[in-house]
């Protein structure tokens, strides 16, 4: 099922009474509302029973192509919510990161997020921050476009990237 179907279904059965809506909008992002929004976007994505986040405030998911990670940050508070587009086995390349950067300024899609090294992890995403509660459909949305544009990231950027760094 496609994600736009299984979240106006979310959405339908939500306003009939037979699933639970999505947490109100407006308000701070405190960690129990990013849990909330989390979880109920993951239940609209078929996820089943969840927390939404864990007790560290970091939360993921697949979907089809897409892979998500959520982290509620706690000064100030808000969640980043992010579409992965590549995951470094290996620290990369000089230049590579600043190419993905140099897309974005260029004006390549990045679905309304921006691009994000986790130096840590090795992994490169798209992401945005919420500091105010936003309305489900509209974050259900904006995952939604966040995912497809990380997927293109992940395979034509990627190899624009390696072309203009490596020459390949």
């Amino acid at each position: 099922m496609s994600r736009s179907l299984s979240t106006g279904l979310q959405w339908l059965l939500s306003t009939i009474g037979m699933a639970r809506p999505a947490p109100a909008a407006g308000g701070p992002m405190t960690r129990d509302a990013a849990r909330q929004l989390v979880k109920w976007y993951l239940q609209s994505q078929g996820a089943g029973i969840t927390e939404g986040l864990n007790e560290q405030g970091l939360g993921g998911m697949m979907n089809g192509e897409g892979q998500y990670a959520f982290e509620h940050i706690e000064s100030p508070p808000s969640l980043k919510a992010s579409a992965l587009i590549y995951r470094f086995r290996e620290p990369p390349k000089p230049g590579i990161i600043e190419g993905f950067r140099q897309q974005q300024e260029e004006g390549t899609d990045t679905g309304g997020g921006s691009v994000d090294f986790e130096s840590g992890s090795g992994s490169l995403f798209l992401s945005r921050t919420y500091t105010v509660m936003p309305d489900g459909r509209e974050f259900a949305r904006d995952l939604d476009r966040l995912g497809k544009a990380s997927i293109v990231w992940g395979k034509d950027v990627l190899d624009r990237v390696a072309h203009k760094v490596f020459g390949t």
